[in-house]
């Protein structure tokens, strides 16, 4: 389930034909978290009319029963996130089964760890990058991803 309150099908509905960048976060987080979604917000500004359709950035919760949607709505908002960036909670069974599909899952939320998955799933290129690195550099290896194969 999406900020909105929207069900989502993981795979088909946002990843499938996409290139994505994703991560794994909780709202109540007071370290990493702010930063990684910081990033992920001058990514979404350089992206600009792209994301959302060239580029979709998925930002999942790792805390479900906490993160609702309108937390996750709040947390969007905080970092102006525009369309095109997914924030996802959901049930537990379904967000530790995504997870564990990424190899994101940890079973205590701060143990989290602090990579974007940037993945072409069109020419199945992925990388891992540090979700705390300096945004020049992330948007380099964004850059990289979405130019696989042309």
């Amino acid at each position: 389930m999406d900020q909105d309150g929207v069900d989502r099908r993981f795979f088909s509905d946002l990843l499938r034909d996409q290139v994505v960048v994703i991560d794994v976060m909780f709202t109540t987080c007071k370290d990493s978290c702010p930063r990684m979604a910081a990033n992920l917000s001058g990514i979404a500004r350089w992206l600009g009319p792209r994301l959302g359709k060239d580029v979709r950035m998925i930002s999942i919760s790792i805390d479900p029963e906490i993160d609702r949607p309108a937390l996750l709505k709040a947390y969007a908002e905080r970092f102006a996130a525009p369309q095109g960036w997914y924030f996802l909670g959901g049930a537990r069974e379904n967000v530790d089964l995504v997870l564990k599909k990424l190899g994101l899952y940890v079973t205590a939320k701060q143990d989290h760890v602090n990579l974007f998955l940037i993945g072409n799933n069109r020419t199945g290129l992925w990388k891992k990058a540090f979700g705390m690195a300096d945004s020049e550099e992330l948007i380099k290896i964004v850059d990289s991803v979405i130019h696989d194969g042309k």
